[in-house]
């Protein structure tokens, strides 16, 4: 049987020895691929799963089944299956009749009575039966997929036979309350046999009430006790620590009435350990309280006389008496007594031994009787003991023994009166309640364990959700970043290829204008990635300290000419304004941009206003701007445009989201915007209305420096730049940024050295070749980074000019913000200007200018 090669197991060794020619199916050469399929695939499943197949429904099962089949093991291999299952045909026909009518049959816990381990025994599966198809498409068969639920249904039954039981007890008139206490939103709610007790509205208690209203109907005596003790119940709830509640106390009903009650709670806990709920139960001890009081009412009139012992007899609960007079031993008995313990009456009044009824009493109880007895003669005083006593039926009864022992002044033992009470009914009680408790606690467990479960649930959808969201943005963002390179891309690739073609032609007049379009598109691309840094929180930023109101000042009148003769511009701002670090071109550009987007929102006309003011933010005021407290400066962008909805507010700062039309804006001004915000320390957040107008508020933390005066150009740079004899080391490990500034340096007269990593960089500097500039990247591959190797190279070379390139705000670059003297940064991507300016301030106002366009 080459289909079943790879496979093991006792089914498949049956398979093999069986002899199927003497079935319908015949050889398995013959077989059908589609049965041959369908069997290999279920002897290789570890789910209990069996197959018929044919006209006459020949059987097959897997090694999971097996066991299901029991005594029906031995023979079931190639048994037609009605033949296999008769004794549960009836139930199954219908099942099968439906599957290989092209159906799905599913049928859940039905009963089985098997006998898998030579023995009769109940179980319950829950299996489908599904059609299976021939090699022409036909209906061959059905298999059928199962499991065993015997232990759920079994569970299940358990659980439903506990809870009648439960409700049993409870209505059975056993005056037993259940309350559940929700402490953080203080709401008691019980059932109606636990209200009538605490006299309160039935209704009212099942909705919740505050437990004050409970604590109304315990006596005023006991109140104070009642509400201390549950208060070290709360206390000594901890993580994983349950506090526990006992008490005993009284109840006074509207007429007067007083009953007793015992009460039983448990603290259940939070993650912190605070009680967070309090469920408990409380019995009606009315009746056990009574006997009690009678109980010592008796032992007193014992201590007395016999006669007037003999009177409590008439209380239903006392079933005997004695004396022991212990000097001489004699222990006498009433009838009663004699009756409960199987002994002859007549002796219980000429005196019985000891021995004699301890004969009948429980043997797992003998010793405890013995030794309270002792320890109460010994003491003196007040005896309760409760042991199991055989009766004439041959039953062994709960009794409970209450004494007391007599001493004389000089303390030797003298008398040993005492009744006998029958506690069977009430310790049956306590067991019931017990149980109840038991069964009410785990229903709770069941309870939290699936409001669990659930929350894990929802924990893991909200992951999957944030998930999904992220990946959206992030396909949003390479998406836009792809779709605005690729026209960037094929403008410049175009220019080139159309100036090259002019070239070969000789065509020289049109290169000017292909190399104006192509240079146009690499700015484009530039202030692309600009906003991108910008977004991202790693441009290059150059913070000063600076005065915003000086900084509009300056800016209004190019604001006005931006937005047209259609809008009115006002600004506002007190005279104290504080003072912020941020870099001001950036905040320029950040401002201009709010403007054109309030411009754009007002396409009839209407007033943008500026305001500037000082803001301490706390509280509530430092949620809404999702920053820490403190002091902030506000710049506030107001218009009387066409609004936001919050939808668009949402996702107003998510890079490349626009309202505008196709092609009238990229989607990344705003973005910028709230990058440039988060870098500076700030935060940027938006207030709308539809129809009413927008405004931005952009927070700039306080800075309590003065304001800087504008930075000196190259002009005042130190020392000379003649390039004269000069050598300028360049570290960078792309080639044509390394090609473009090494032709830059040598057109300025410069002598240059090159080099593709920091490794070769830093073995440069350690030789003894003059090198008066250092160029580097500070990304650079080589084992360190430009600024490490920058400062190992000032270690070697004290007074090493140094001007770093790089393409965002590396870490690694800036100390706190600052370069050190004798240091340039250079952002890429740069012009030959801006190159030529930055070699010209690194190395002095000396230096021969380099003029790109001389011949």
């Amino acid at each position: 049987m080459e289909f079943l090669r790879g496979l093991s197991g006792q089914v498949v060794e049956e398979i093999t020895a069986f002899d199927w020619g003497a079935t319908s199916l015949g050889a398995p050469g013959t077989w059908p691929v589609a049965l041959r399929c369908q069997l290999a695939t279920m002897l290789a499943c570890p789910v209990p799963m069996y197959l018929v197949w044919g006209p006459d429904l020949i059987s097959f099962y897997n090694d999971a089944y097996r066991p299901i089949l029991g005594y029906r093991a031995a023979t079931a291999m190639g048994m037609p299956f009605r033949i296999l299952w008769g004794s549960i045909w009836d139930d199954i026909s219908p099942l099968v009749d439906k599957a290989l009518s092209g159906g799905v049959a599913q049928v859940t816990d039905m009963r089985l009575d098997l006998a898998r381990e030579g023995r009769p025994e109940e179980s319950y599966w829950t299996f489908s039966y599904s059609p299976v198809f021939d090699d022409d498409g036909g209906i061959a068969g059905m298999v059928c997929v199962t499991g065993e639920t015997t232990a759920r249904v079994l569970a299940e039954r358990r659980q439903r036979e506990a809870d009648e039981r439960l409700d049993l007890a409870l209505s059975s008139g056993a005056h037993v309350g259940l309350w559940d206490w929700d402490v953080c939103n203080d709401s008691v709610r019980s059932d109606a046999r636990f209200a009538a007790m605490y006299g309160v509205d039935p209704a009212a208690a099942e909705r919740g009430m505050p437990i004050a209203e409970f604590f109304q109907g315990i006596h005023p005596d006991d109140r104070e006790r009642v509400q201390a003790e549950v208060g070290v119940a709360m206390a000594e709830t901890g993580i994983g620590r349950e506090g526990r509640f006992t008490s005993e106390y009284r109840l006074v009903e509207a007429d007067g009435t007083v009953h007793w009650v015992s009460a039983q709670g448990r603290c259940i806990p939070d993650a912190a350990g605070r009680c967070v709920r309090f469920p408990g139960v409380s019995f009606d001890i009315t009746q056990r309280i009574r006997v009690e009081h009678q109980l010592r009412e008796s032992e007193a009139r014992a201590r007395q006389n016999a006669e007037r012992v003999q009177l409590a007899l008439e209380a239903g609960a006392i079933i005997g008496t004695w004396f022991w007079d212990l000097p001489t031993d004699r222990f006498t008995v009433d009838e009663p007594f004699a009756r409960t313990f199987g002994l002859d009456p007549a002796l219980g009044h000429d005196g019985l031994s000891l021995a004699q009824v301890v004969e009948t009493v429980h043997p797992d109880d003998r010793a405890g009787l013995a030794e309270a007895i002792d320890e109460a003669i010994a003491r003196g005083g007040a005896y309760a003991h409760q042991y199991r006593v055989r009766r004439r039926d041959g039953h062994y009864h709960w009794l409970e023994a209450n004494g007391r022992v007599d001493h004389a002044p000089d303390g030797t033992p003298l008398h040993f009166p005492g009744v006998l009470i029958d506690v069977g009914s009430r310790r049956a009680l306590e067991a019931e309640r017990d149980c109840a408790i038991a069964e009410l606690r785990a229903l709770t467990d069941q309870l939290e364990q699936r409001v669990a479960d659930r929350t894990a649930e929802l924990m893991r959808a909200e992951e999957a959700l944030r998930q999904s969201q992220k990946m959206e943005a992030v396909g949003q963002l390479t998406g836009g970043l792809a779709h605005d390179f690729n026209n960037l891309l094929a403008g410049i690739s175009g220019s080139l290829e159309l100036m090259a073609l002019r070239l070969s032609q000789g065509r020289i007049a049109d290169v000017d204008r292909y190399m104006d379009a192509a240079q146009g598109a690499a700015r484009r691309a530039a202030a692309l990635t600009h906003r991108l840094l910008a977004f991202s929180r790693r441009q290059t930023l150059a913070p000063r300290a600076t005065d915003i109101a000086g900084l509009v000042g300056g800016m209004t009148d190019l604001i006005q000419r931006t937005v047209g003769p259609a809008i009115t511009l006002e600004t506002r701002g007190a005279d104290d304004l504080w003072t912020v670090l941020v870099d001001a071109p950036q905040l320029e550009n950040a401002l201009l941009n709010l403007c054109i987007n309030a411009r754009d929102a007002m396409p009839e006309g209407g007033r943008i206003t500026i305001e500037m003011v000082n803001r301490h933010l706390a509280d509530d005021n430092a949620r809404f701007g999702d920053i820490p407290e403190g002091d902030y400066l506000v710049l506030c962008v107001t218009d009387t445009g066409t609004g936001m909805t919050p939808d668009v507010i949402e996702k107003a700062f998510d890079p490349f989201f626009t309202t505008k039309p196709l092609g009238q804006g990229t989607g990344l001004g705003l973005s910028m915007i709230y990058g440039f915000a988060q870098q500076s320390g700030g935060q940027v957040r938006i207030q709308s209305t539809p129809g009413e107008g927008t405004t931005v508020h952009l927070y700039l933390p306080r800075h309590d420096g003065l304001v800087e005066a504008e930075r000196s150009g190259p002009a005042a740079a130190r020392g000379s730049a003649s390039g004269a004899g000069e050598t300028v080391l360049i570290v960078d490990d792309e080639a044509t940024v390394r090609l473009m500034i090494a032709d830059v340096l040598r057109d300025m007269g410069y002598r240059v050295i090159e080099a593709g990593d920091s490794a070769a960089g830093l073995a440069l500097l350690r030789s003894d070749r003059r090198i008066d500039l250092l160029v580097t990247d500070v990304g650079l591959p080589g084992g360190m980074n430009g600024r490490q190797m920058a400062e190992a190279g000032r270690e070697l070379r004290p007074y090493l000019n140094i001007m770093f390139i790089t393409g965002y705000a590396e870490s690694a670059v800036l100390n706190s913000g600052h370069l050190a003297p004798g240091m340039q940064l250079l952002t890429k991507p740069f012009t030959v200007d801006a190159l030529v300016t930055g070699i010209q301030a690194a190395m002095g106002a000396g230096a021969r200018r380099y003029d790109p366009h001389a011949s």
